[in-house]
């Protein structure tokens, strides 16, 4: 696991079991790559374990292949288990310090903020890589998440030394938003593996991040 910390900017793509059918995970993944993402997340909420392993192996090579991160949300033993560049933490999930302890010191940490700059700034102190806020615009894939506002991310660029990432919601019509607010990463789900060309939106999403 190399210390890739200094690559947290740009597009995150977070992939989806519901959005993404099984049989065209490996070819989604390598369009969002190919595209320009430069971190992908790998979300599957499935007991599958088989199908789990699999995927996040698959994920890992391409990964290298793209010269992308490889982050594991919210399990441990399988970001240890493939090598991933480190783990995404909701506020139910594991703390900051069993990941950090169990993945070590060169392991990415992000964490989960929602709309409170307070947790965001307790989450730095306790060694996260990132914070994400969201959801920053209403979002089809979590239509009952909280809802944060873009000034959130103007006071975590003041507040904050850490990278700041945003997710829900965001098109290419509102990314220049979070961008200009100091956000140096946009989550995309269904913004991107939702489209009928996912190469395509990915090098458009990338762009304003240049």
């Amino acid at each position: 696991m190399s210390n890739h910390k200094d690559q947290l900017k740009g597009l995150y793509a977070i992939t989806d079991e519901n959005l993404i059918p099984e049989q065209h995970f490996n070819r989604s993944v390598e369009s969002a790559l190919q595209g320009g993402a430069k971190i992908i997340q790998y979300r599957d909420k499935s007991d599958d374990q088989q199908k789990r392993l699999a995927q996040a192996t698959a994920l890992r090579l391409l990964c290298d292949r793209y010269e992308a991160l490889c982050i594991i949300n919210d399990d441990i033993e399988l970001a240890r288990t493939i090598a991933a560049d480190g783990i995404h933490l909701g506020k139910d999930d594991s703390s900051i310090t069993q990941a950090r302890k169990a993945l070590g010191d060169e392991a990415i940490i992000g964490v989960s903020c929602y709309n409170d700059i307070n947790m965001a700034i307790k989450a730095e102190k306790n060694s996260a890589d990132y914070v994400a806020f969201g959801a920053i615009f209403s979002s089809s894939t979590k239509p009952d998440a909280t809802v944060a506002d873009l000034d959130i991310l103007s006071l975590a660029h003041l507040q904050l030394s850490v990278p700041v990432c945003t997710i829900g919601g965001i098109t290419e019509d509102n990314i220049k938003q979070v961008i200009q607010k100091g956000a140096d990463m946009a989550a995309v789900i269904s913004g991107l593996f939702s489209t009928d060309d996912i190469t395509k939106k990915a090098k458009t999403l990338s762009q304003f991040f240049h």
